[in-house]
């Protein structure tokens, strides 16, 4: 049963919110269709009355009053546009944190298409409710009341009315039938081709220096050329539909003046009646013609709906609402499995293994053991499959996301800074950064005198995408980013991977004092150099746990060049 702040609560009450807003939007929309029927009976009046008896009194005063009720018409026209514009700004402002959440969310899982997505789609909701079609979906109500009023004029014109509206109809619904899988895949081809320039635009030195320049344009061009095959295609079958629409609608006009016109001829009608039978035909198919025109973003926007629902369906994108006390540095890891459901391959398989206060875990195993995918698991990025693991006596899921990434520092194996200043990413980019745990924490990651080396020193701004400092002094501040927070739990993904012997040296000791601080130290290694400070190993292969413990026994037990390896320690 889902919580009562559970995602999926948290979504409906979202649109609770809104639904009085939505609620006076339709009954204004009641006044405003009501006060489209001013044209077509001003200009019955004009013809059966003014004009039949020469009155300039009678017009002056018929044009005063539509004078007036257009008036009120543009004004109750301009609320709903105003209203629904809230109404979009609040359903965002109160689902933005909750799916910025649900984005980060398990995204390695099966539905990581879906975090991606998450953002945009809320957003496609936003911009499709202060549209014109949103609003057409509240006069599109109106188009049968107004078809059949015209049948008030002559039967014969309420007939043409009538199936003229079936005819847009039966083409809006034909035309939901053939774009929405053309719509879908040239969006999944958008985010692709999206995803891959984001990746380029973060590579661009690397692909240079590795003379990979012409074969990314290469796949840029195929992504983006997809992309724009999928829009045209999606496009072109959105565009005839509208195009068909348009054309009929303007048809069904003339053909109602022409339908008029011999009705008057045998004394049917009246000249007023047949000009205004017209324009109320116009105004009942307008909303289907702008529905049909706007039917891509209608689509679009109720397929984000679709999504965000899929995303939040479960209680994964929130962890639990009450506040832990701080937990005892120990990690405890039962029966723990991970697999891609896509795959339903294991990458882990029935991990379990304990660390209390002041223990340092070595990691170790060849190529795909699985080592980062556990690494993520502990920091709680992912979720395991089965299993549990916990942080002192709680599960991990029991604890906010924040606060994990308070009790557990994480150094993943390619650490990457963001757009800010060197203090700023240390402080995990927070508004209002402590300076002397910045310092403190870049002295025990040993980057104090790399970034007092730099010109401006801790307000250095790094660009994201393309920054000057080394590998070696990337890690080291990744490093101190992990430390800011004073851990009570430090995972590091081969931490040394870009350090020379001086920046390893500078880890050692960075771990020696994290363990004798009586905290936890996780690292997954492929170096000797890296489990140096390790009291624990752990042995991996193909997901599966070879070997747990001291670590000298694992050593003498599964590496046959145990030796060689305490001389490189």
């Amino acid at each position: 049963m889902p919580t009562q702040n559970s995602p999926k609560n948290q979504f409906k009450k979202a649109y609770r919110k809104i639904r009085p807003i939505v609620i006076s939007v339709a009954i204004f929309s009641v006044f405003t269709n009501l006060l489209m029927l001013t044209g077509p009976i001003y200009m019955l009046q004009i013809y059966d009355r003014v004009l039949s008896s020469q009155s300039m009194e009678t017009l002056i005063g018929l044009t005063l009053i539509i004078c007036f009720l257009y008036s009120m018409m543009g004004l109750l026209d301009f609320v709903r546009s105003r209203s629904m514009s809230r109404a979009g700004a609040v359903l965002q402002a109160m689902l933005d944190k909750l799916v910025h959440q649900a984005s980060f969310a398990d995204v390695e899982q099966s539905e990581s298409n879906l975090s991606k997505t998450a953002v945009r789609d809320l957003e496609s909701i936003q911009k499709f409710m202060t549209s014109p079609a949103y609003l057409a979906l509240f006069d599109i109500f109106w188009t049968p009341i107004f078809l059949v009023g015209i049948s008030i004029f002559h039967p014969w014109l309420g007939y043409l009315a009538v199936s003229g509206g079936a005819v847009l109809i039966a083409v809006a619904i034909l035309g939901q039938y053939f774009t929405k899988n053309k719509l879908n895949r040239a969006t999944v081809s958008a985010i692709f081709a999206n995803q891959w320039s984001d990746l380029v635009r973060g590579e661009a030195s690397t692909f240079k220096s590795l003379g990979m320049s012409d074969a990314v344009f290469g796949r840029t061009n195929k992504l983006r050329t997809k992309a724009l095959d999928e829009n045209l295609t999606a496009s072109d079958v959105s565009s005839v539909f509208s195009t068909f629409t348009k054309t009929i609608r303007l048809l069904l006009q003339s053909l109602m003046l022409g339908l008029g016109a011999l009705l008057v001829l045998k004394g049917e009608l009246t000249p007023g009646a047949m000009i205004a039978g017209s324009i109320l035909l116009g105004r009942a198919l307008a909303p289907i013609e702008l529905l049909v025109g706007q039917w891509s973003p209608y689509l679009r926007a109720r397929q984000s709906k679709s999504n965000l629902k899929k995303l939040l369906k479960g209680d994964h994108a929130f962890r639990a609402q009450m506040e832990l006390p701080k937990p005892e540095p120990a990690i405890m890891v039962q029966s723990l499995s991970y697999e891609v459901s896509e795959k339903g391959e294991p990458i882990l398989e029935n991990l379990n293994f304990s660390l209390s206060a002041g223990d340092v875990l070595g990691v170790i195993g060849p190529s795909g053991a699985g080592k980062s995918t556990l690494a993520k698991i502990i920091c709680g990025a992912i979720s395991p499959t089965d299993g549990e693991i916990r942080l002192g006596d709680a599960k991990l899921e029991f604890y906010s996301a924040q606060k994990l990434g308070e009790y557990i520092g994480y150094v993943p194996q390619s650490v990457r800074l963001y757009e800010g200043t060197i203090g700023e990413n240390i402080a995990k980019l927070s508004e209002d950064p402590d300076p002397e745990r910045v310092v403190k924490a870049a002295e025990a990651a040993a980057a104090a005198n790399v970034i007092l080396g730099l010109e401006k020193g801790y307000d250095t701004f790094i660009d994201g995408q393309s920054n000057r400092l080394s590998g070696g002094q990337v890690q080291r501040i990744g490093l101190a980013r992990a430390l800011y927070d004073d851990p009570l739990v430090l995972v590091l993904d081969e931490p040394n991977s870009n350090l020379d012997n001086d920046g390893t040296t500078a880890l050692n000791i960075a771990v020696k004092s994290h363990r004798e601080a009586n905290n936890v130290v996780v690292i997954m290694a492929h170096r000797p150099s890296a489990i140096q400070e390790c009291n624990k190993l752990l042995v991996l292969d193909k997901g599966k746990q070879l070997s747990y413990g001291d670590k000298d026994t694992v050593l003498k037990k599964m590496v046959k060049n145990y030796q060689q390896i305490k001389a490189a320690q």
